[in-house]
């Protein structure tokens, strides 16, 4: 039996991430961040929607147009493609566990 809050590597540079399925147009995964943040210049532009949730910690979303949006455990929303957004903060007292659909 798998545990999405079982296995989680040791705290390291890079922030974790791993796929857990992935068939034709979706991938679900996993993502581990522990105080990890995007770069100030860098946003994610991706070709895919992603469906995400935050399941533990807390994480703190931001959008090109401005808008801001704070996670805690149990939140959830869907990011368009192509939408271009960043991770402006991530708890850096404890593990934030995310889990990711990607899909067309």
């Amino acid at each position: 039996m798998k545990n999405l809050f079982r296995d989680i590597p040791p705290s390291g540079v890079e922030e974790f991430s791993e796929t857990l399925a992935q068939s034709g147009e979706a991938r679900v995964e996993r993502i581990v961040s522990r105080g990890h943040r995007a770069p100030a210049a860098g946003w994610f532009d991706q070709d895919r929607h992603e469906w995400v949730a935050l399941l533990q910690g807390a994480a703190q979303l931001q959008f090109e147009d401005g808008s801001e949006l704070r996670l805690g455990p149990g939140d959830w929303l869907e990011i368009p493609a192509h939408c271009r957004h960043r991770v402006a903060w991530t708890d850096p007292d404890r593990e934030t566990v995310w889990l990711a659909v990607h899909y067309r």
